[in-house]
């Protein structure tokens, strides 16, 4: 049984077409992604509820499959839905994720969230918004520049008009000296 298109629809935009655990988007994949129940309806939740619908890579739904704590030794799982991830775990810049609190360990080991490919695709990101920072950057300082030559042409033509002005008057000075 799947889940009906408005609400999947639903689901994929409120995620801004990205998985909700690791981040992996759409456009990265070439496909769209899968719809994950975080507490799975066999172990008690929604099937249709949106706060319990997440948006998910093939992988972290694979390696997530229908955990769910059932004993109070079990850890939860990190919920993208309710908390910030900064919440519980940090990008370093190696690409890799630290956790800050025991569910951001349990999240990371059972979703394998440091797995290569993952690191490899949050170092390609962290580099393309490096460059776009610099880009945006470098169009700042080519606007002052721009204003830069436009104020100096300005003092040129402005200088221009003054030695125009002087030779007047000193072609004046020399009639009346004559």
């Amino acid at each position: 049984m799947s889940v009906a298109p408005e609400l999947r629809t639903l689901v994929r935009e409120r995620a801004q077409f990205a998985c909700e655990y690791c981040g992996v988007a759409e456009i990265d994949t070439g496909g769209e992604l899968t719809i994950d129940h975080y507490q799975p309806p066999r172990r008690g939740g929604s099937f249709d509820d949106p706060e319990n619908l997440l948006y998910c890579c093939h992988r972290c739904n694979q390696y997530k499959s229908d955990y769910w704590p059932t004993t109070s030794t079990d850890k939860p799982l990190w919920n993208p839905r309710r908390e910030q991830r900064d919440q519980h775990m940090v990008l370093l810049a190696d690409g890799t994720l630290y956790p800050t609190t025991p569910i951001g360990s349990f999240t990371i080991r059972r979703l394998r969230l440091n797995r290569e490919p993952l690191i490899a695709y949050r170092l390609r990101h962290q580099h393309l918004a490096e460059e776009t920072r610099l880009l945006e950057e470098l169009r700042r300082f080519v606007q002052i520049q721009e204003r830069l030559q436009a104020h100096h042409a300005q003092l040129l033509r402005e200088q221009q008009a003054l030695l125009e002005q002087q030779r007047s008057l000193l072609a004046i000075l020399v009639q009346l000296l004559k």
